[in-house]
Formats: structure tokens, sequence, C-alpha cells
């Protein structure tokens, strides 16, 4: 008997729930799973039709070799050989051969070798017929595959029917090491030699020890060219002798000699990269500032001639990336005509290791040539900061303290200036700061002017003494009748103006004063200038202030004299701790020159 309930008749407390299906966080975690489950199962289906593409490309790059080693063997001993090259043949460099859908760039190598069991050239016993069989090498690397595919190498060897004969040849050893001396395998090198006829053309590699051996090849004097790199280092080669801009090359072109062995070395590293950026004292870049950079390795004597020597113009910003930049001591040469160089960190001459990179900051000014840069260090070669410079001669007298540079504000007319009291005159005349004349009096209240923003370029600048002109008033002005607070921060825009004592209750008075040490570490800053007469019938001014600072855009150690005159002049360095050091023998011609001075202990 079958009993149907009713709804009614359903116990209480049970509900009965009249939807079926999934929610809609069900159906998310749903599809999320069956995305990451059919995406692996897509990577493993890609992964292994990859790997079996690759294994089916690698077994037609085999294929497309053997076929030309079927090739080698059937050709006579005398063919075996590179077309234009040496052992000169019937086979080519070079070729692309399709096998299937893909195409093959196979390139050959013929090498004469000279096997120890009958003794070597020049060696004991002395093998006078050196080419005892030949090796061939071949290696196919595949121009369309569509993922990367690692070139496959063959050799075979081919040996003569007959006996060796005692050949008129000689042989060309290279030797390719690094800037440690060891050997670097895997080395391009290039050999030409068009004085032959047929002319003669080889591009191989070294070995595993840096050394390619050229066996049994025609002789010929200072007619080898030669030419060494490889793939990120640097590259050496021979060079003609009597060449106009290289007359006596120290590598002229090699000679090989009947019956001898020729050896010639190279060295090439990894080369590094110069970063030049050119800037003024408060890091804005300089663009089209010419200079000559130039290494110390020579490829001709007498005359000299660089390996490397560059003339060359910043770019945009004054910055210039220098890559493939070999190993070696380089030095800077300003030939700017407008700016001079000031400032240049590290000194010159600058050294490269290889695969290093160097920042080379160079500070630029504007030049009234003759000019001086000037570098103070210690015994020990470390730059000295704060040493007083002073150079004498020629009605020339200045001293400036290293590593650090000035600033001057010397006009204020036409708005130069943040904010200004209504009775201080700054236009007439311009260049000054005084209080305005109204009916021939002066207002006997305070006044103020603030300057413009002053941007050192940099959060690690430091304001170190403030001067100006006239540093003294007239005496019926009152004292203090012209004063001074400094604001300073890297915000550019809280200016809270300051005296010596780091408060805004005290005032700078007196010109030489220095500057409160809370100002150290801030790009921005502001002067306000105060102006008071106690005499109604004259007025304070201000011609010029001047600020010493120093930054991480001033290089250390070093000053900079302009505008000099042609003649003799002394220097003069001193420094609490070290002894004074003095030169009298200064000769200042034109154009810029550079002057180290050491101080001692």
């Amino acid at each position: 008997m079958v009993f149907n309930k009713t709804p009614q008749d359903k116990p209480k407390g049970v509900r009965q729930s009249h939807n079926s299906g999934f929610t809609l966080l069900e159906v998310v975690i749903a599809m999320a799973l069956f995305i990451i489950i059919g995406y692996s199962i897509y990577l493993v289906t890609a992964n292994i039709i990859e790997a079996i593409s690759r294994n089916q490309w690698r077994s037609d790059a085999v294929s497309a070799i053997e076929n030309e080693i079927e090739t080698v063997r059937n050709m006579d001993y005398g063919d075996v050989g590179i077309a234009g090259g040496y052992p000169a043949g019937l086979l080519q460099a070079q070729k692309t051969v399709s096998f299937g859908e893909l195409s093959f760039r196979i390139g050959t190598t013929v090498r004469n070798i000279d096997d120890p069991f009958d003794g070597t050239q020049g060696g004991e016993p002395d093998d006078t017929a050196p080419a005892d069989y030949k090796l061939v090498e071949f290696e196919a690397e595949c121009l369309n595959c569509k993922t990367k595919f690692n070139p496959i190498r063959i050799t075979t060897t081919v040996a003569p029917r007959n006996l060796e004969t005692t050949t008129e040849n000689g042989s060309l050893f290279i030797n390719v090491f690094d800037s440690f001396g060891l050997p670097i395998s895997g080395a391009d090198v290039h050999v030409e030699n068009s004085v032959l006829s047929p002319t003669i053309t080889i591009d191989d590699e070294t070995n595993n020890n840096g050394v390619l051996q050229l066996v049994d090849i025609p002789t010929s004097t200072q007619a080898y060219e030669i030419t060494v790199s490889k793939n990120g280092y640097s590259s050496a080669r021979t060079y003609t002798p009597g060449e106009t801009e290289n007359p006596n090359p120290t590598k002229p072109h090699a000679t090989v000699a009947k019956q001898d062995i020729t050896s010639i070395s190279f060295e090439i590293d990894k080369t590094g990269t110069i970063n030049v950026s050119v800037t003024n004292e408060f890091c804005s870049g300089i663009p089209g500032v010419d200079f000559n950079i130039h290494g110390e390795k020579l490829i001709g004597t007498a005359p000299d001639v660089y390996k490397y020597s560059e003339s060359l113009t910043t770019g945009a910003g004054g910055f210039l990336a220098l890559n493939g930049i070999e190993w070696d001591s380089y030095t800077i040469t300003n030939l700017d005509s407008i700016y001079a160089v000031s400032g240049i960190d590290p000194l010159s001459p600058l050294t490269i290791n290889p695969d290093s990179t160097v920042n080379l900051r160079l500070l630029m000014e504007v030049s009234d040539y003759p000019s001086l840069h000037v570098v103070v260090k210690d015994d020990g070669g470390q730059f000295i900061d704060d040493a007083s410079v002073r150079l004498q001669g020629a009605g020339f007298d200045e001293t400036q303290l290293s590593g650090r540079r000035s600033l001057h504000n010397t006009d204020w007319s036409g708005g130069e200036y943040s904010i200004k009291d209504a009775e201080v005159e700054a236009d007439n005349p311009a260049g000054e700061i005084k209080l305005v004349s109204d009916g021939g009096a002066y207002t006997t209240s305070t006044v103020s002017l603030i300057s413009q923003t002053i941007d050192l370029g940099t959060p690690t600048a430091s304001l170190h003494n403030i001067f100006w002109n006239p540093s003294a008033q007239p005496p019926e002005t009152g004292t203090q009748s012209l004063r001074i607070q400094i604001a300073s921060n890297n915000d550019n825009s809280s200016w809270n103006f300051i005296g010596p004592d780091g408060t805004s209750n005290t005032y700078y008075s007196s010109s030489g004063s220095a500057v409160h040490s809370s100002h150290s570490n801030n790009r921005y800053f502001r002067y306000k200038v105060f102006l008071k007469t106690d005499n109604n019938a004259f007025t304070p001014s201000l011609e010029d202030v001047e600020f010493e600072f120093s930054s991480s855009c001033v290089p250390s150690g070093q000053v900079f004299f302009n505008g000099l005159s042609v003649g003799t002049y002394t220097i003069t360095v001193s420094k609490l701790g070290f002894q004074i050091y003095v030169d009298s023998g200064v000769t200042i011609s034109s154009g810029w020159q550079e002057y180290t001075a050491t101080i001692n202990h």
C-alpha cells in the first residue's frame, strides 16, 4: 500500500526546497578548476609537441650534415678544402640547404692537422710535412625553426691515400688570451691574404687552449691580415705597415716562412660601459659639450696611435653612453670652446675593467679661457675637501675651498624675487636693493624682500657660508640695517626663515658668516633680506649676495679658476693637519689645464 503525503502532512520545522542546481560561487569555482586543469593539459601537450618537433629538427639537421659528409667521402683528397680559403678546395664555407619544410645554413671548416705521431713542425722530431690529414667540421643552423634551435656540429677526418711529402709551406699559430692571460676558446678568427693568387680567406675559431693552428699554408711576407673577436668581447687585429694614419703598427700583418711556424698572440676580453654625465654645479645636464677620450693602449708608435681615441659630444640631458669599451685606462680631454671641465669624478685616467660599468661625471662651467682645474689629494691619493687653494699671479689673486662652489645673486630687477614690500626698490638702479625714496626721504620701518627659490639640484646639498656686498652700510643707517635670514627644504613649499642659531629670532648681519647646519641636505632654499634705517636721509643697500655650498653634484677635492691670463702663477694649498703646499712655477697658457696638488700630513 502506498501513502502520499500532502504538504500539510509534513512535520513541523522541516522545510522543503523547490529549487535545484548550482550557486554562483560553485559555478565560478568549477570554471576556475576547469581552466587550471585545461591550461595544465595544454602546457603539457604543447611541451610534448615542442620536444617532438625539436627532436625531429635535430634529426633533420644531422641528416643534412650526413649528406655533406657523404659528399666529402666521394671527393679527391686535394679537393677537400674551402673555395677561396685554405686548405683550398671545392667546398663552400657556407651554403643553405632545404630538408623537408626546414632550411639549414651549413657552415664548413677544413683544417690541416699536424698529428704528433710522426713529430710536429718545429718539434722533436721535426715534421717537415706537417699536414698529416684534414679535419672537416660541419655546423647546421636552422633558419626557420619556430623555437630556439641549438646548432648541430659534426666533424669527420679525411686522410690522403699516399704518403705525405715535404712541404714548401709554413704554419701560422694564432693565440688568443684574456686580460688575465687565460686562453679564450671559441674566439672567432678571420684571416685574409689578398697578395697570394688565388687569395685566401679563412674563418675559424680557437680551440680549448685558445689557439687556432693553420698548418701547411702558403708562405707570404706581412700579408696575412688577422682579426680576432668574440661576441661581447673586444677585438684585436693586425695592421698594414706604412699607412698614413698608422705608419708603424705594433702588430703588422703576419709573415709565414717556409717550413717555419709563425706564432702571434692577441688579447681580448669582455667589454665594459662608460656612462658619461655632464652637468653644471646644480646637477642640470648640459647637452652638446665636446670632449675627447682616449685609452693608453697603442696600435702604433712613432707617432703614437691609440687603439681607442674618440672626440665625442654629449646628447640630450648631457648624457652619453659609451658601450663596448675595452679594458684600459682612459684620459678625458676638454675640447669645448664654451664649457670647461671644473670637476671630474672619478679622476682621469679612468680605469675600466672587463665586463664593468663606470659612471663618469664631468662638472662643466662656462669658461673664460685660460682656466685651471685644480685637484687636491693627500699622500694616500684621497680627495681633500675644504682645503684653502690660493692662486696668485699675473694680476690675479683668488682663494677657494676644495669641494665647494659658490652661487651669486646680483640682480633682482624685473620681478626676480618672490615677494617684496612696496618700500623696497629693486629696479632703480638694476642690480641693487635699497629703500624706496619718497621725496628724498626713506621709511624708517623694517621692510623686506624674499628671493626666488634657488634649486641646488639635489637633496645632498649643504650651505656653508654667506657673503654680500657692500659688506658695510652707511653708519647713519644704524647698526644691523641690513640683515638676512635663510629658509630651506626638500618639498619646495615650507619656508621657515631662520638665523645663525637655527631660530627665527636671529639674523645674519655680518658678511662671511657660517650658515646654520640645519640647512644641510636640503635641495631648495630662499633668503629674506631685511632693510631698515635710523636716518630717513640714508638707505642701506645690497648689490650682491653669495652662498658657498657643496653637494653630490660638486666633485670632492677640486676647485676651478676662470678668466686667467697667460703667465706664471703660485699655488698655495693649506688645511689644518696638513703641511702647507706651495708651487711658484705654475705656467698658464691658453685653453684649459689641469693641476694636481698633493698635500702631506
